[in-house]
This record gives C-alpha cells, structure tokens and sequence, in this order.
C-alpha cells in the first residue's frame, strides 16, 4: 500500500501534502494509469490520519483530474499520456533583450507625460476628501453618460476656456477617445463613409478599420483638409483636429472653419468629428477658438480628453453631442453603462471645481514653454542648424523640424537610433503615398527631461546627416 511520511509537509494542511505527494506520483509515472487507489478508510488507518483528509486529498485529486471515480468500486489513477509530450517539450529559451543596443536616450516619439509634472500631493488629498464627502454616492451607479458634477464642471470649463456654451446632458464620459469613437459609430451608423485627414493620426484610421466603417482620406493643404478632396469623397462623417493637427501641426484658420460647416450643413447625415486633444497648451496667445463653438447648425461633436491635461494614463475622455445626438445616443445607446469609475469621476469633478485643474494647466503650459525654448535654443547652438527649418512650434506639444540631408527617413530613423535617439517622420502618417512629405521629423518634447536636452539634440544633430 501507498506509503507517505508526514513529517516534512512544512506549512502544508495533511491532506494538502498527501494530495500533493499523490499528484506527484501520478506525474512521475510511479502509479500507473488505471492503477487502483486504496480504499479512505484503509488508507486512513495506513497513514495514521482521519478518513475526512484522505477524502479531501481525492476530492482535489478528482477535480483536477489526476483520478477518477468508478460508483462503488472506488478511485482510480487517470491515464494523463496525451500530456506526455508536452511535458517532454523542450522550454523556449528565455529571449534576453540586448539593452545595450535597444536604449533609448531620449525618445521624440512620446507624447508621455513626465512623472515630476502630476500633482500626485494634490490629487491624492481631493480623493480623500472625495471618499470622506460622497460615500453613499461613491456606490451608487453611475449614469451611462457620467456624473452629474463631472459633467456640469466640464460644461463650465467649457465655456470659461474654450467659449462653449454647452449642456450638462450634451456631455458623454467614456474611458479614452477610442472608447468613444467606437460608440459613436455605434450611433451615426456602419453604413456612414467616415472620412480622416491624411497625414493624420493612424490610430484613428485603424479604429474605424476595426469597427468595419468605410473609411476615406483626405489629403491637406496649407490651411487644413483640402475641401475639393471632401467634396469629391462623398464622405458623410469627417473626423479632424482644427486648433492643432497632428501631425503637422497645422491650425485650421476660421474661412476654412466656416467652409467645413457649411460642407456639413449641405445634408442631415452629415457631422463632424472636432478632435480638440492638446487645445490647452497653445504657447503663444490665447487658445484657438473651438470649431463647435461656431457651430450654429449642430453639426461638431466635440471630442477631448484629461491625458493629455493632467497624465497619459489618466483614460477619461469626453465628447460633446449636438442636442439632437444626445437625445437619440440616450434612446439608443443609454443601456450602456458609464466605463469610468465613480471614485476617479468625483475626484476629477473636485480637482476641476477648486481650480486645481486651471492651476495645473497654467503651471504645464509654462513647464512646456520652458523645454520648446530649452529645445529650440540647443538646435541653434548646433553647427548644422543652418540645414534645419523649424515649423510650426507655437501650436501644441509637437513642432515639425524639417531637414535639408540625403538621408531617406528610414536612414534618419535608423541612424538616430544608432544614437539612442527615437524620432518619427511625417511620411510616416500618410495613408496614400501622394501625401507623403519626406525628410521633416516630428519632434514631440513632453516627455523629455530637461537636463538631458542638450545632449539629445546633439544625438540627434549627428544622425542627421552623413559624415
């Protein structure tokens, strides 16, 4: 009979340890398949231990599947060879990552926020008071469209910093854009051409890709999408990003704004998707006016978010529908519940409301200003700066550098690799080929140290160019 000592089962219960010796057995092949167990209570009285650890020690065995039952003979070892050659398989050797090639010093590619930058002392405090304020309120379910107070403080944000003048029911939160995005073809419909800006922002394109809509690109011209393009594409939902588009960061002037209301006034169907992603930190003057804001047909809806605001990480986005939209999103779409949590939704609905947020945004804008000028001021100091055009730096947290060299944008790419630098190229946000703009690197600074500019730029300025 099965003989097992107890006295090495450590922290073990008995019948832990006797289901774990058994276990091992049967994986090691020292009881066979079909091989009979001992009865409980023979075992039992074998082993010295009560008949309820045996029993328990099977029963784990059982649901396993290391044994099973046969009704009024008892339990046997399950015949576990299909997993023999698993077992012999050889482990994948552990890939070990060459850091030393693959560091990266400073990357130009991320729009990250830096960890030093989130008011941690402040935020932490609001939820505390929020947890000692809103107790009840904290469990009880969120509407699908957000909190009251979150979404009657971003009214008033609105129309204090951006000139809107919006409902508290025209506001829908949602746990990032691409959430939103994903619910909005959801209620204008799959059967609608959804039209983007080519260069744009990829991601867009791939969400609409994902959620199987038509989807369109328009080339740009120097004041925006190219209206000619727009009206040739038969597009019914046009998504772009006026006051600072990405990537070339270009600033959609208002004769063109009144063109594209007037292209989204021509039908019902028609809408806009405004994308206002880092409207607040226009560097030199005040904010551009939103598209919305203009609007007297109803026809924007407007899209935002606090990652960019106040961290990368923090995923609370929120649009802004046209009333009729907002009637039929909570005809059509209400049953939804709200994806942001209730302890983060009241908290951000405090930090708005005691003016942290203007505060933050005030200190940021500075703190940003600071490194494009820290970043501009090193690239002058650079012996090539005369082979370098500097464009478009006052809109938001990317400016575009373009660079008089030989060099394709996969040899710049690469070569500012070799030098620990990450970048980006335009060309590398067109869609169609045609659109294309070669040799201008897009150089987003938000999350680059300060005490290390100086030397990146002079990585970068070395990876420019052949020696």
């Amino acid at each position: 009979m099965l003989t097992y000592s107890f006295e090495d089962k450590g922290k073990d219960s008995l019948y832990e340890y006797l289901y774990k010796q058994i276990k091992n057995d049967i994986l090691a092949y020292k009881l066979s398949p079909g091989e009979k167990l001992p009865s409980k209570r023979a075992f039992a009285k074998h082993l010295n231990i009560s008949t309820i650890t045996v029993e328990n020690a099977y029963i784990q065995l059982l649901a396993e599947g290391y044994i099973y039952s046969v009704p009024k003979s008892g339990y046997y070892v399950s015949d576990l060879s299909s997993t023999k050659a698993l077992e012999e398989k050889p482990a994948a050797k552990r890939v070990v990552e060459n850091f030393a090639e693959d560091r990266i010093f400073a990357d130009f590619t991320s729009n990250s926020t830096a960890k030093d930058s989130f008011p941690f002392t402040i935020w932490t405090k609001t939820l505390r008071q929020i947890m000692s304020d809103y107790e009840r309120e904290l469990m009880v379910r969120s509407p699908y469209c957000g909190i009251l107070l979150l979404r009657v403080a971003i009214s008033d944000y609105l129309y204090q910093f951006r000139g809107m003048n919006v409902e508290p029911e025209q506001i829908i939160i949602g746990a990032g854009t691409e959430y939103l995005y994903g619910m909005l073809i959801q209620l204008l419909g799959r059967d609608k051409r959804y039209a983007v800006e080519d260069p744009g922002y990829q991601k867009i394109t791939r969400i609409y890709q994902a959620n199987q809509v038509d989807c369109c690109h328009i080339p740009m011209d120097n004041n925006g999408v190219n209206m000619q393009a727009l009206e040739k594409s038969e597009s019914d939902i046009l998504h772009i990003s006026p006051s600072h588009h990405f990537p070339t960061g270009i600033v959609t002037p208002v004769s063109r704004r009144y063109e594209l209301l007037s292209w989204a006034a021509k039908t019902n169907d028609r809408y806009i998707i405004e994308d206002d992603y880092d409207s607040e930190f226009r560097l030199v003057g005040k904010p551009i006016p939103s598209l919305q804001s203009i609007d007297v047909a109803d026809k924007v809806i407007y899209m935002n978010t606090f990652s960019k605001s106040l961290s990368s990480t923090i995923r609370i986005s929120y649009m802004v529908l046209p009333k009729s939209l907002a009637a039929l999103y909570k005809e059509k779409l209400g049953f939804y519940s709200c994806t942001v949590p209730n302890f983060e939704q009241y908290t951000l609905y405090r930090f708005i409301e005691q003016g942290h947020l203007e505060k933050h945004i005030n200190r940021m804008r500075n703190y940003y200003r600071i490194q494009r000028d820290k970043i501009l001021e090193c690239f002058k100091n650079e012996k090539n700066y005369n082979k370098v055009e500097i464009l478009e730096e006052n809109s938001g947290l990317h400016f575009l550098m373009k660079v008089h060299t030989d060099l394709s944008d996969e040899e710049l790419m690469l070569k500012a690799k070799e030098n620990g630098i990450a970048i980006s190229c335009l060309s590398q946000y067109s869609y169609l080929e045609e659109n294309a703009t070669e040799h201008t690197i897009i150089i987003n600074y938000s999350g680059i140290k300060t005490e290390i500019i100086p030397e990146a730029v002079d990585r970068l300025f070395n990876s420019l160019w052949d020696k």
